[in-house]
């Protein structure tokens, strides 16, 4: 099972990044740059209980469907539903 320790890097009134550092338990780690726009976490994080949170959900859901060194290095949560179109109704169940 991988761990997964999300960061807030900034936060600003229409977007926040996040560094999010994914280990194995072979000790393997990725590093990965995370955008999050507010209107994405009204829409699909409200039932979460802060922006982290929301963050951390989304890797579970990306680490069931790909190894950690395929996940972008850099990306928007809203590019997600790009490559799993799924994304958006299994985050906000």
């Amino acid at each position: 099972m991988s761990e997964i320790a999300v960061t807030t890097v900034d936060v600003e009134r229409l977007a926040s990044r996040f560094d999010v550092g994914v280990t194995d338990d072979d000790g393997s780690s990725t590093e990965h740059d995370v955008t999050l726009s507010s209107v994405d976490l009204e829409r699909l994080g409200a039932r979460y209980p802060d922006p982290e949170t929301f963050i951390h959900a989304c890797f579970v859901f990306l680490l069931a469907r790909e190894p950690k060194g395929s996940i972008l290095r850099s990306f928007d949560v809203s590019q997600i539903a790009t490559y799993f179109p799924e994304f958006e109704a299994e985050i906000t169940r």
